[in-house]
C-alpha cells in the first residue's frame, strides 16, 4: 500500500508536469506538444506571450537553415534563443528540440536549460516511443546539469534542474526518488530566489509541499524506516506558496487555484476552498489540463453540497 501511495505521489503536477511555461516568464500555461491553433494563439496572446515579427523572421530562418547539414559556429546564441522561444510559444515541441540539439555542444546556460526543457517534453509525446523516452529522460538530465555547471546563476537551469532530476528517479526506484526529494526541493528554492517572479517555480515548490503534508502519520513511519528522514511538509507551507504564486501572477494557473482549494479543504477552511474551488471550475478551458482541473473543482464543490 505504501508503495502504490508513493508511486501515486511522484506521478503529481510537481514530477510530472503536463503543462509548460513561457519562454522567458515561467509564469504562462501552454499546453505541451500541441499546435497551436487560431483559438490557442489568442489564448496565447492573452497570456501575453507577444512573438515579434522579428521573431517570426528568425522562425523563417531557422527553417531553411534546418535543411543545411553545417551549423555555423558564428550564429549568435541570441538567435538562436530567439528561434527557440518562438518554437516553443507555438508548442513546436519536435522542432524546438531539432533546432537546440544541434547545438547541444555549446556551453551556454541558456542553450542547455531550453534543451534539456525541450528533451523532457519531448517524453511528453504519445508518439515518442519508449525506450526513446528514457533516453531523453537522462539526455535532459545531463543538459540541465551541465547548464548549472556553466551557470550557477542561472535561475531556470535550476529549476529544469529539479524536475529533470525528479524525472530521473522514475528509472531508478523509489528509494533514489525519495532521496532525490531533498535536491528536488533545493533547487527550486534557489530558482525562486535568483527569479521571485516566477510564478511557476514558486507553485511547484507549493505541490512539493502539498505532496508530503499529505501522506498518513503510518506511511511516514514506513518512509523513514526505509529512506532514514523522510522529506516533510505542512499544508500551511503549501498555501503559503499557492498564494505567493497567485500574487506575482494571478489567475496565471488553473492548478494553482485548485490546490488553493483543496489546501484550505485540508485546512478545514470551507468558506475560502469554496471560493478557489469556483475560481478553479470557472478559469477558461485552454488545454486538456484546463478540463481536467474544472472537472475536479466542480467534483468537490459537488461533495461540499454546492449546487453546479
Amino acid at each position: 500500500m505504501f508503495a502504490r501511495r508513493v508511486q501515486e505521489m511522484l506521478r503529481c503536477p510537481l514530477f510530472r508536469l503536463g503543462t509548460r511555461s513561457s519562454p522567458r516568464t515561467s509564469g504562462r500555461i501552454v499546453p505541451v506538444g500541441s499546435s497551436a491553433t487560431a483559438g490557442g494563439k489568442i489564448a496565447l496572446l492573452e497570456r501575453g506571450i507577444i512573438l515579434s515579427s522579428v521573431a517570426y523572421l528568425a522562425f523563417e530562418t531557422y527553417k531553411w537553415k534546418r535543411g543545411q547539414t553545417v551549423v555555423h559556429a558564428s550564429i549568435k546564441v541570441e538567435d538562436i534563443v530567439e528561434q527557440a522561444d518562438y518554437l516553443y510559444g507555438s508548442g513546436e515541441t519536435i522542432k524546438l528540440y531539432e533546432l537546440l540539439s544541434q547545438y547541444k555542444d555549446r556551453n551556454d546556460a541558456e542553450l542547455l536549460w531550453r534543451l534539456a526543457r525541450a528533451a523532457r517534453d519531448m517524453t511528453l509525446l504519445s508518439t515518442t516511443p519508449r525506450d526513446e523516452k528514457k533516453r531523453l529522460v537522462y539526455e535532459s538530465f545531463d543538459c540541465a546539469k551541465k547548464a548549472l555547471e556553466v551557470d550557477e546563476l542561472c535561475w531556470a537551469a535550476h529549476k529544469w534542474y529539479s524536475i529533470c532530476l525528479s524525472n530521473v528517479g522514475d528509472y531508478e526506484g523509489i528509494k533514489t526518488k525519495i532521496g532525490n526529494a531533498y535536491i528536488v526541493k533545493e533547487h527550486l528554492e534557489r530558482a525562486k530566489e535568483l527569479n521571485p517572479k516566477d510564478a511557476t517555480t514558486i507553485h511547484i515548490i507549493g505541490v512539493w509541499c502539498y505532496m508530503f503534508a499529505d501522506l498518513p502519520w503510518y506511511q511516514v513511519k514506513i518512509a523513514s524506516a526505509l529512506f532514514g528522514t523522510p522529506p516533510s511538509a505542512t499544508f500551511e507551507e503549501a498555501l503559503t506558496y499557492f498564494l505567493q504564486a497567485e500574487e506575482v501572477d494571478p489567475h496565471f494557473y488553473s492548478t494553482n487555484l485548485l490546490f488553493l482549494g483543496k489546501t484550505y479543504l485540508k485546512l478545514k477552511n470551507k468558506s475560502l476552498a469554496l471560493d478557489w474551488l469556483t475560481k478553479a471550475k470557472d478559469f477558461p478551458a485552454r488545454s486538456d489540463e484546463d478540463i481536467e482541473v474544472q472537472k475536479e473543482a466542480t467534483d468537490l464543490l459537488k461533495s461540499l453540497g454546492e449546487k453546479i
